[in-house]
C-alpha cells in the first residue's frame, strides 16, 4: 500500500488549496478513505473521509470549508480547502484501512499565514 499526499504549501487566511493523495497497492475503489492532521506539538486529528459509496464525513472544525472526494478512475482522493484559517496549520496525511491496518501517507505541510 502506498500513499503519496501533496498539494500543500503556504497560503494567506481566507485562501484555498487543494490536497491529493495517490493511492497505490489496493482496491482504492472499495476502501473508505480519511484525511487526518496534525499540527505542532498537538495530537494528530481526523478532518474528514470518503466511503467507497462517496459517503462523507467531516471534523466540525472544517465543516463548511473543506470537501473531500475521490476519483477511483486515477486513485486520487482530495481534499479542498476554502476559507482557510491559521488554525488549520498542520502536516496533512491521508489514510486507508487495508487487511486490518491502518496504512499512512507523508505528509503535506499546510500554513496558513499572513
Amino acid at each position: 500500500v502506498q500513499l503519496q499526499a501533496s498539494g500543500g504549501g503556504l497560503v494567506q487566511p481566507g485562501g484555498s488549496l487543494r490536497l491529493s493523495c495517490a493511492a497505490a497497492g489496493f482496491n482504492f475503489r472499495l476502501n473508505t478513505m480519511g484525511w487526518y492532521r496534525q499540527a505542532p506539538g498537538k495530537q494528530r486529528e481526523f478532518v474528514a473521509n470518503i466511503t467507497s459509496d462517496h459517503s462523507t464525513m467531516y471534523a466540525n472544525s472544517v465543516k463548511g470549508r473543506f470537501t473531500i472526494s475521490r476519483d477511483n478512475v486515477y486513485r486520487v482522493v482530495y481534499l479542498q480547502m476554502n476559507s482557510l484559517k491559521p488554525e488549520d496549520t498542520a502536516l496533512y496525511y491521508c489514510k486507508t484501512l487495508y487487511r486490518y491496518r491502518d496504512f499512512w501517507g507523508r505528509g503535506t505541510l499546510v500554513t496558513v499565514s499572513s
